[in-house]
C-alpha cells in the first residue's frame, strides 16, 4: 500500500501511477474536477487578475498615489497586499493605508482565513486597510472597522484625499475673508 505522500504526489503527477488506464482516469477527474481543478485555478487567477487592474485604474482616475505588490517585493515586503497608497486617504471617516482586491464573495470561512493570513498582518505591518470583495460578503463580517479593517463591495466614491482637505480649507478661508465686515474709512 502506498504511503500518503506518494498517493499525492500520483494526485499531482497521474503519469506516476503504474496502471496506464486509472491513470488516464485520475487525470480526466482532474482536468474536469469543477470546483478544484487547474482549469478553475486558472480561471480564478485570471479573475483576481482582471479585478486588481480593474482597481489600478480606479486609483488612477482618482489621482491615488500608490505601490503595487510588485514594486513592493522588490523593496523587501514578503506578504503584501495588492496596492498601498503613498498617502493615507479616509473612506467613510476612517483612514486607509492599503487596498486588497477579492475577486469572490467574502462568505465567513473564507474571511476568517483571510483575516488570519493576510489582512491582520497588513494591518501590524502598514495601518489600516480596506478589502473590496467585488462579489459582496455577508455584512456580519463589516465588524472590525474600528480596528482598522473597512469591507467594500465596489471602490469607494466617497474617498477624501488631503487634496481634498486642503482644497475644502482654502474655500471655506476665502468665504470668511468675503463675509468679514469691511474697514471703515475712518478707522484707518
Amino acid at each position: 500500500m502506498p504511503t500518503k505522500p506518494v498517493l499525492n504526489s500520483m494526485l499531482r503527477d497521474p503519469s506516476l501511477i503504474p496502471d496506464p488506464v486509472l491513470a488516464n482516469q485520475v487525470n480526466q477527474c482532474i482536468v474536469n474536477d469543477c470546483c478544484n481543478g487547474p482549469l478553475v485555478d486558472c480561471i480564478k487567477h485570471s479573475i483576481g487578475h482582471e479585478h486588481e487592474v480593474l482597481l489600478r485604474e480606479k486609483l488612477l482616475e482618482n489621482n491615488l498615489a500608490f505601490l503595487d505588490e510588485d514594486q513592493l517585493r522588490m523593496k523587501g515586503y514578503d506578504k503584501t497586499p495588492d496596492f498601498i497608497l503613498e498617502v493615507p486617504v479616509a473612506v467613510e471617516g476612517h483612514v486607509i493605508h492599503w487596498i486588497e482586491s477579492k475577486a469572490s464573495f467574502g462568505d465567513e470561512s473564507s474571511h476568517r482565513m483571510y483575516l488570519q493570513d493576510q489582512f491582520w498582518s497588513y494591518w501590524n505591518r502598514f495601518g489600516p486597510g480596506l478589502v473590496i470583495y467585488w462579489y459582496g460578503f455577508i455584512e456580519e463580517l463589516d465588524c472590525h472597522r474600528e480596528r482598522g479593517i473597512l469591507l467594500k463591495d465596489e471602490f469607494p466614491s466617497d474617498i477624501v484625499t488631503l487634496h481634498c482637505c486642503m482644497a475644502l480649507e482654502e474655500e471655506q478661508g476665502q468665504q470668511t475673508e468675503e463675509h468679514k465686515p469691511e474697514k471703515s474709512q475712518e478707522a484707518q
